[in-house]
């Protein structure tokens, strides 16, 4: 071999070789990634979807968990996203406000308020409103999310609280807690007897058992939704995973928790 030619040679592997170095962080810079502000009660089957979806399109997530009004809070105040899921009042608020994108939402799960004791211990009765009653009246202790944070459950709890006419007796009992995961903690390390939030918090935590939900006459049953946020320079990867999460592998995720799937709108 002539040595102008073995010179040329080693001249394109090195120019190949840089290229490739060059290339590389530039892909992996140019992965999509995809912010999806997410409301507690759905965040467990969001995730799991995310994860399967991420695999297989090759795209990274950001999940910005927070309770339903801290993530309003945050939209507000310019925090970028692409994906919202929240519960359904609020997003009726943001589609007023035309805080998302038009035509992208999509109704996913019917949540229920459930009712979380300490892993093998006795289930209170749930059967009536004064069967209820009388059971938070004799625990020590009952955890919920703060108001003050937001939080769907909590806020609406706290006045069931007031109609029932045990607020007051009920005060001294009470772990407010910032979201629902934080309450099903509270459960299962004893720091409260009883916590009442989404049973899709609870479930996930395996010191806790989820005794069931609250009595139909006060249950508090939420859709949740997911919407394109405007400020999305992603849409079309936010797009495909919309239709992954309302399709049936978000579907089933959604059912392993413990809510009901629902088909779109």
């Amino acid at each position: 071999m002539a040595h102008g030619e073995h010179n040329m040679r080693n001249v394109v592997r090195t120019s190949f070789a840089l290229a490739w170095l060059i290339l590389v962080p530039t892909l992996a810079w140019a992965q999509t990634e995809l912010r999806v502000f997410l409301s507690g009660a759905m965040t467990e089957p969001v995730k799991q979807t995310g994860e399967a979806f991420a695999r297989s399109a090759g795209h990274k997530f950001v999940y910005i968990g927070d309770t339903t009004g801290g993530l309003l809070r945050r939209l507000t105040a310019g925090e970028k996203a692409d994906l919202i899921v929240v519960a359904g009042p609020a997003m009726d608020m943001l589609e007023k406000e035309n805080r998302i994108v038009p035509g992208s939402r999509v109704n996913l799960a019917r949540a229920l308020i459930g009712v979380g004791v300490r892993a093998g211990a006795a289930s209170p009765d749930l059967s009536t409103t004064d069967a209820f009653k009388a059971a938070l009246l004799a625990a020590k202790s009952v955890s919920y999310v703060n108001p003050a944070s937001g939080g769907t459950s909590g806020t609406y709890f706290e006045g069931l609280l007031q109609k029932m006419g045990i607020a007051d007796a009920m005060k001294p009992k009470i772990v407010y807690r910032t979201q629902g995961s934080e309450v099903a903690n509270a459960v299962a390390t004893g720091a409260a007897e009883i916590g009442i939030t989404f049973t899709s918090e609870l479930k996930p935590n395996p010191g806790v058992k989820v005794a069931g939900t609250l009595p139909a006459a006060i249950q508090l049953p939420t859709i949740y939704s997911v919407a394109l946020v405007p400020t999305t320079g992603n849409a079309d990867a936010a797009r495909a995973f919309v239709k992954v999460l309302s399709g049936p592998e978000g579907r089933a995720a959604i059912e392993r928790i413990g809510l009901e799937p629902l088909n779109g709108r």
